[in-house]
């Protein structure tokens, strides 16, 4: 179960100005990721590429700690989280690898310690019988459910609720730009 971390109260979206990030966010200013003399003529810029990798980071912490209650590692976690997006669908080991950006072995790995947990399970592939699929069991789900239902609180007591539209549709955009350049550095 996750811990019971304390409820705050959502809020509205801090405004873009180039004002300082709350005393009680642990920023070292000199860690700030930004090209020599910043970002010239947009320093809302580099307070969001910052956030972002302050985000990254505290998301990293939070997935390690829930990972951990559950006597997971990480990788394990992240795959039943995505097993559990798809609805109830299998997916195969390939599929889930490319996700996940692992190597067959170490997809093989992980797939042997989740099954021996109960929390997955192969079958043939109906649609091609050199393959398999890997789906979750209800206890893979509940783990998956679990870790949704900690991101939501979080998300919730972060985001008042008439900002969680612009946001979603903000990381999606994220999503794809990142996704886009991916694309573009990995074809030269």
């Amino acid at each position: 179960m996750p811990d019971a971390s304390p409820v705050l109260p959502p809020r509205s979206l801090p405004s873009t100005s180039s004002a300082p990030v709350s005393p009680d966010v642990d920023v070292d200013p000199a860690a700030v990721v930004a090209p020599a003399g910043g970002w010239p003529g947009d320093p809302a810029l580099g307070r969001m590429v910052e956030a972002f990798r302050l985000l990254q980071v505290r998301h990293a912490r939070l997935l390690a700690h829930e990972s951990a209650t559950r006597g997971l590692n990480v990788t394990d976690t992240r795959f039943l989280v995505h097993l559990g997006a798809t609805d109830g669908h299998a997916t195969t080991p390939k599929q889930a690898g490319d996700q996940l950006e692992l190597s067959t072995g170490a997809m093989t790995s992980l797939l042997d310690r989740l099954e021996r947990r109960g929390l997955v399970e192969r079958r043939p592939n109906p649609g091609d019988r050199r393959s398999i699929l890997v789906q979750s069991t209800p206890a893979g789900l509940a783990v998956a459910r679990e870790v949704g239902d900690t991101w939501a609180a979080v998300f919730g007591a972060a985001i008042a609720p008439a900002d969680r539209t612009a946001v979603a549709s903000a990381f999606e955009a994220i999503g794809a730009s990142l996704d886009g350049h991916h694309r573009a550095v990995t074809a030269r």
